[in-house]
């Protein structure tokens, strides 16, 4: 691991010699107190799994089928009390979509 730029003021200041990123973590986090530590813990847990998430993109839930999207929609369309076409008024909504060919 690379060596941790910081100011040579902050050096003395602190104490430190030039110490690695995980030197100067392990070294700080000896300080805390215990709660603190914890923290320390728990934010070091989220950053590891927010990382990994973002390198592994997620496999993207596959689209519900045909026949659920369709239940969907009649579910829908019964919920706002709009009325059902018979058979009779589907076949002529057909027709009139396919501008009057019959099969």
């Amino acid at each position: 691991m690379a060596p941790l730029a910081i100011s040579p003021v902050l050096e003395r200041l602190l104490g430190y010699t030039t110490m690695t990123t995980e030197q100067l973590l392990l070294e700080t986090w000896r300080r805390l107190p215990e709660t603190m530590r914890q923290e320390v813990l728990h934010f070091a847990q989220f950053l590891a799994e927010r990382s990994s998430l973002l390198t592994s993109p997620q496999k993207p839930s596959p689209p519900p089928n045909l026949g659920d999207r369709l239940q969907a929609i009649r579910d829908r369309i019964v919920e706002s009390d709009i009325p059902l076409l018979s058979r009779d008024e589907i076949e002529q909504e057909v027709l009139d979509r396919r501008g009057g060919y019959q099969e």
